[in-house]
C-alpha cells in the first residue's frame, strides 16, 4: 500500500467524516480535490520519480499537494519555512529537485527550481488520469536531519514506513476516536507535526484543524470556537499555556486556593469531594475548549513540573519520543503510571529498543529497530555503515535508561545535536564550517548552553592574536544571515588559545564548555 491508497481506504471507511475541519472538507471530498492536484502538478511538467518540494505554512493545500504529488508518482522533498534561499538551492540541488510548490511570499528570484504557486486554485481533474503504481518500499518524503549546507544528511521515509507510524497511534484507541479533531499548529515539514496532522487522522478517520499562525489569540479563538479533542505541541508550548492559565488565576486572586485543590484532588475525590475538584478544573479546561483529552508532548524533554500540571486538571498526558529517521514518535509514556522526569516510555507496535553500551548506572547509547525506522540516509554508505548493524538497529546517540516499569528515560545526548526550547534542532558541524571561514578565526566549537535560564546555541573561537571582539561580533553577524534566524550565533566567547583536540584533531566540545563554565574564556559576546 502506498500514502494515496491509504487516503482512499480511509476514505471508503469514513467517507462523510471531516478531513480539514475550518474548511468542512470530508474525507471522500478530498480525494477529489487530490486528483485535481495531480492534474496541476502534471501540466507543471512534475512527471513519475521527480522531487518535489514542499514550502508552506500549514494550509490545506500543504497536504492536498503532499497526495497530489503521491499520486502522480513523485517524491516530497520537505522544506523548513524557516530558512534562507541560500538553504533552499543547496538542499534541492542536493536532492535534484527541479520543482517546488511554494506560497507566494516564499517565491525568490533566481531560484535553481522552479515554483509552483500552492495555493493557486486547480482545474477539472483529468477523468483519465489514473494513480501512479507506487510500491510500498518506494521513497514517499526526503527530510534533511543535520542541517541544510555542506554536506548534510538526508533522510528517505517510505510509504510503508508512513503508515506503519500511523499503525503505531492505535496505542491511542482509548482517548482518540473517529470524527473527533486533532490541533494541527505544528508545522507540517517537521516529522512530529506531519505524524499528528496527518497520519493520525488518516488512521482513525478524525479531522484537523490546521492553524498556520503561533499567534496566541488565533490559537486561543480555534480552542474556543472548535473544541479540539487532541492537542499535540512542543514543551516550550506547553509550559507557555500553563504559566499564561497560571498568571490569569493570580489576577483573580485565586491561585491559592485553585493551587491547593489541583494538588490534592485525587484525594480529594476519594473522600466525596469531587464536586469541588471539578468546579476548580472547569473553568482551566474551558481554555482549550471544554473537549480535550489528551496532550502530547515532542521534540524535547517536558519539566515535569508542567506534566502535573495538566495531570491535575484531569487531562492525560504523554510524552514522545522519535527522529526524522523513525518517522517521529516511536514511543511513548503510559500515562497510567507515574514517571520521574524525562520519561519517554516503551516502544509502540512494531518497533523495538535495546540499550548498549551500559555504564554502572544503567545508563547506555539507544538503539532501535522496527518498521517506522528507515532504511539508512540516502547516498551516505559511510554513516549507515557506521550507525546500522547487522541486525537492523540504528543507533539514535541518544543516552537512556530503563525503570522497572519498562519505560525508558532520557539521560543526555550522545550526539551533539542542539535543541533549542521550542523543539528545533541546531547542528553544530553545519555552523563551525560556516563561522570557520572567517578570516582570523583558528577554530570553533559550537553547543548548547544555558544563558539566563535559555538554552541557546553557544560558540568558542580560537582567534588570531588581531581578532578583536568588536571584529568577530560583526563578522559573525554576517555568516549569521546565511542560515535560519534560529540557528544564529549570538552568545559567543573568544580565546587567543587553541581549543583542545582530541589525537585526531576533533574538538573535545566539553572540555570547552567546562572551560567556559570555570571562567577561562573570559571575552565574551552575550
Amino acid at each position: 500500500m502506498n500514502m494515496f491508497q491509504f487516503l482512499q481506504q480511509t476514505a471508503e471507511r469514513f467517507p462523510d467524516n471531516l478531513f480539514l475541519i475550518r474548511e468542512n472538507i470530508s474525507f471522500s471530498a478530498f480525494v477529489d480535490m487530490v486528483k485535481a492536484r495531480a492534474t496541476s502538478l502534471i501540466k507543471n511538467g512534475v512527471k513519475p520519480g521527480d522531487v518535489v518540494g514542499v514550502l508552506s505554512h500549514n494550509v490545506p493545500e500543504f497536504i492536498l499537494t503532499l497526495f497530489g504529488i503521491w499520486y502522480v508518482g513523485g517524491r516530497v522533498l520537505m522544506l523548513d519555512t524557516n530558512l534562507t534561499p541560500f538553504e533552499y538551492d543547496n538542499m534541492t540541488d542536493r536532492v535534484n529537485c527541479k520543482f517546488v510548490c511554494a506560497q507566494k511570499s516564499f517565491f525568490y528570484d533566481k531560484a535553481r527550481f522552479k515554483f509552483i504557486d500552492i495555493e493557486k486554485k486547480d482545474a477539472k481533474a483529468d477523468e483519465d488520469l489514473e494513480d501512479y503504481p507506487l510500491a510500498a518500499n518506494d521513497i514517499a518524503i526526503l527530510s534533511f536531519t543535520s542541517g541544510s549546507t555542506g554536506n548534510p544528511k538526508v533522510v528517505p521515509l517510505t510509504h510503508f514506513n508512513l503508515i506503519e507510524c500511523a499503525n503505531t497511534f492505535e496505542d491511542f484507541n482509548e482517548w482518540i476516536k473517529p470524527n473527533t479533531i486533532m490541533y494541527g499548529f505544528l508545522p507540517l515539514y517537521h516529522i512530529f507535526g506531519f505524524a499528528t496532522g496527518v497520519l493520525a487522522p488518516l488512521h482513525y478517520g478524525l479531522g484537523v484543524l490546521l492553524q498556520p499562525s503561533v499567534n496566541p489569540k488565533a490559537i486561543m479563538e480555534d480552542f474556543k470556537v472548535y473544541k479540539p479533542h487532541t492537542i499535540p505541541a512542543v514543551p516550550r508550548l506547553w509550559e507557555i499555556f500553563r504559566n499564561k492559565i497560571i498568571d490569569g488565576i493570580k489576577a483573580q486572586h485565586k491561585w491559592w486556593v485553585v493551587s491547593w485543590v489541583l494538588k490534592r484532588q485525587k484525594m480529594l475525590s476519594k473522600v466525596g469531594l469531587g464536586n469541588i475538584v471539578k468546579k476548580v478544573q472547569k473553568p482551566i479546561l474551558q481554555v482549550f475548549g471544554g473537549r480535550a483529552n489528551l496532550l502530547i508532548a515532542g521534540g524535547a524533554a517536558t519539566k515535569p513540573e508542567v506534566e502535573r500540571f495538566y495531570e491535575s486538571l484531569g487531562l492525560t498526558f504523554v510524552q514522545g519520543y522519535g527522529m526524522t529517521e523513525t518517522v517521529g514518535p516511536m514511543c511513548c509514556s503510559k500515562p497510567v503510571k507515574k514517571r520521574v522526569p524525562f520519561a519517554f516510555g516503551a516502544p509502540m507496535g512494531c518497533n523495538e529498543c535495546e540499550i548498549r553500551d551500559k555504564d554502572e548506572n544503567g545508563v547506555g547509547v539507544l538503539w532501535v529497530r522496527g518498521h517506522q525506522v528507515f532504511d539508512g540516509y540516502l547516498d551516505n554508505d559511510e554513516a549507515n555503515k557506521e550507525l546500522f548493524d547487522d541486525k537492523g538497529f540504528f543507533n539514535t546517540g541518544d543516552l537512556v535508561f530503563l525503570d522497572k516499569n519498562g519505560e525508558y528515560h532520557f539521560a543526555g545526548r550522545k550526539k551533539q545535536v542542539i535543541v533549542l526550547d521550542s523543539g528545533k534542532n541546531v547542528y553544530p558541524d553545519e555552523l563551525e564550517a560556516l563561522y570557520s571561514e572567517i578570516d582570523g578565526v583558528k577554530n570553533v566549537a559550537v553547543f548548547e548552553h544555558k544563558v539566563k535560564g535559555k538554552t541557546v546555541v553557544y560558540a568558542v573561537f580560537s582567534v588570531e592574536n588581531t581578532m578583536t571582539i568588536e571584529k568577530l561580533a560583526s563578522a559573525v553577524a554576517k555568516q549569521n544571515i546565511a542560515v535560519a534566524p534560529y540557528k544564529w550565533v549570538t552568545h559567543f566567547a573568544m580565546t587567543n588559545d587553541d581549543l583542545p583536540m582530541t589525537s585526531t584533531q576533533k574538538v573535545k566540545h566539553h572540555l570547552v564548555q567546562q572551560n567556559l563554565i570555570d571562567g577561562k574564556y573570559t571575552i565574551k559576546h552575550e
